[in-house]
């Protein structure tokens, strides 16, 4: 079977795409310096320790599996974090992106799949974001996609280093086996702080900013199934064995929603009350961001099955209550 490389592979979503690349009849290489990813998450392939700001160890890896492609996760991803300590995130998400790149490019591997974020649109109210809006990010997390986004673009240039570029936003759901699902520390994520709340593992989940511009005041985003997400990472890299041009694809439903209501389905999921308490807004958050997938669904055949919240909380509620990786 051919080897494809996953950058992050023992973290949320990359343990969810290996398991759909191992079902492809590919093997996931798992890189990961498991600092915020966990070592049980690593199930459908080889695991490869290591961090991205190491070039030499890249080198080894990429050696040793001869990938036929780079699937990239690994990022830095907490968007107040960027706000108060954006060289983190430049230092980390962008040189270590580089030096991924480059050594892709030294061991004649043509195809990189990258995990970008809508955050690299910013905040742009009332509007479905598509591949072609504007892309203005306000925090350093953003900005740092936005990055690496234009270093794939002039690598294909100058080395012909084709790619897929998935932005999306708010992911949730897990594995409705149950063999990975969604696992933080510290946990940052809107649906499982809120699960840990239901059930009591913190006191109350903080709602940040009650004054937006919206119907409920609440912030609103777009959710898609963790396992809908990474079918469409592996339909991209199949688009690049195929020969295909390099292209960017938005994901999301277009159906955005408030914390509010996203409070109230999972009240309904779980038959249980959500404590909660509200805070002031965090910097670096946007009103709304709702994306847009009508390219994604025409040229790639993406076809999200699992992405309604009443899915995505149901099975995140199930991992919640019988999944765990060892801390």
């Amino acid at each position: 079977m051919s080897n494809v490389l996953v950058t992050g592979g023992a973290g949320y979503i990359g343990s969810h795409a290996c398991k759909a690349l191992s079902h492809a009849g590919f093997t996931p290489i798992t890189f990961d310096n498991l600092v915020t990813g966990w070592q049980d998450a690593v199930k459908f392939g080889p695991f490869e320790k290591g961090d991205l700001l190491d070039r030499p160890r890249i080198d080894q890896v990429f050696a040793q599996y001869a990938p036929i492609a780079v699937m990239h996760f690994a990022a830095l991803s907490q968007v107040g974090e960027s706000m108060s300590v954006p060289g983190k995130y430049w230092r980390n998400n962008v040189m270590g992106s580089l030096n991924l790149i480059e050594a892709a490019v030294a061991a004649n591997c043509p195809n990189f799949v990258f995990s970008s974020t809508c955050a690299t649109h910013g905040d742009q109210d009332n509007v479905i974001l598509d591949e072609d809006s504007a892309q203005i990010p306000i925090n350093a997390y953003g900005a740092s996609k936005r990055a690496i986004e234009d270093i794939l673009r002039d690598f294909q240039g100058s080395d012909g280093l084709r790619h897929v570029i998935f932005r999306y936003f708010n992911v949730a759901g897990a594995d409705p086996d149950g063999e990975v699902g969604e696992f933080h520390q510290p946990e940052t994520h809107l649906i499982p702080l809120m699960l840990d709340a239901i059930d009591g593992k913190r006191d109350a989940l903080t709602i940040f900013g009650t004054d937006y511009n919206t119907p409920d005041g609440t912030c609103i985003r777009d959710y898609v199934h963790v396992c809908d997400l990474v079918d469409a990472h592996v339909l991209g890299l199949k688009w690049l064995q195929e020969g295909k041009q390099s292209r960017v694809f938005n994901l999301g439903t277009g159906a955005g929603f408030s914390v509010r209501e996203v409070i109230e389905h999972s009240q309904t999921v779980t038959n249980r009350p959500v404590p909660y308490a509200e805070g002031p807004r965090r910097a670096g958050d946007c009103t709304k961001l709702v994306s847009g997938s009508s390219r994604a669904v025409n040229e790639l055949g993406w076809k999200p099955h699992r992405s309604t919240l009443k899915q995505m909380i149901t099975d995140a509620w199930r991992w919640h209550q019988t999944g765990h990786y060892d801390a």
